[in-house]
């Protein structure tokens, strides 16, 4: 169901470590109750690093269904597997390398290639045919992460980018000049708004202006379109990121 936002809101870092695994624990289990099986889009990001170390500790290591979990990235920079700038890397070292994930379970963006829009196709192609659930023909994740930049980015959407207006490919190859590393992948709005949940991780004063920008003044920034149509979005920030919001 679509509507306001569930808004967590948590003391620190730490805090929302602990409150997110235990969110992706609880989706986790229903979505595999539910129908067989997990699957989830993770994110970039510091705030997404430390929720991943969460889960690879206990309790959270042992009482997730792994066995049952395939495993999507929302973004990724066009650079290979083991640079320090790669999603996967980030993923595979705080997460992926602990926990007990069949190989075939993890399906990383292809970013070492130079054809970034073949890198896109393949992608949005391997996601059609291992997300049996749809939505309105488009591939229905269980949960997707999500960071936000404090330019209201999400995942590699950039605000005046034409992948934000994207309404046909689930994911698209996007070129952000302004960034360090500007050749990115990025799934699109289409596919993040067909999950049956999103959740949103964000934490530090830095971004206190944009949370504000996008929970209160309803501002179109990139993060501001993410509004799952029939399912449940959820932001989880800490006190530094909610500085601005209203009690």
């Amino acid at each position: 169901m679509s509507g306001a936002p569930r808004l967590i809101r948590v003391a620190d870092t730490a805090a929302l470590a602990e409150a997110a695994a235990a969110a992706i624990l609880q989706t986790a289990q229903a979505a595999v109750k539910a129908h067989g099986r997990f699957t989830i889009a993770l994110a970039g990001g510091a705030t997404p690093a430390l929720t991943y170390a969460r889960l690879a500790q206990p309790p959270f290591v042992t009482a997730m269904p792994w066995d049952r979990s395939w495993i999507f990235f929302g973004d990724e920079r066009m650079v290979p597997a083991d640079h320090p700038e790669s999603n996967y890397r980030m993923a595979d070292e705080r997460l992926l390398a602990k926990v007990p994930l069949a190989p075939d379970h993890v399906f990383r963006m292809r970013g070492e290639g130079e054809d970034s829009e073949t890198a896109a196709t393949e992608y949005g192609k391997a996601l059609g045919e291992t997300c049996a659930a749809r939505r309105a023909g488009v591939p229905r994740l269980d949960l997707v992460l999500l960071g936000v930049g404090v330019d209201g980015h999400t995942a590699s959407l950039f605000p005046g980018s034409p992948a934000v207006r994207e309404i046909f490919r689930p994911v698209a190859a996007v070129h952000a000049a302004a960034a360090a590393v500007p050749e990115r992948l990025t799934m699109t709005l289409p596919v993040i708004n067909a999950a049956a949940r999103v959740f949103v991780l964000v934490s530090g004063g830095e971004k206190s202006k944009v949370v504000k920008s996008v929970l209160v003044e309803k501002k179109l920034v990139p993060a501001g379109m993410v509004s799952p149509e029939d399912g449940e979005l959820w932001w989880f920030v800490d006190e530094a990121a909610a500085a601005l919001l209203p009690r």
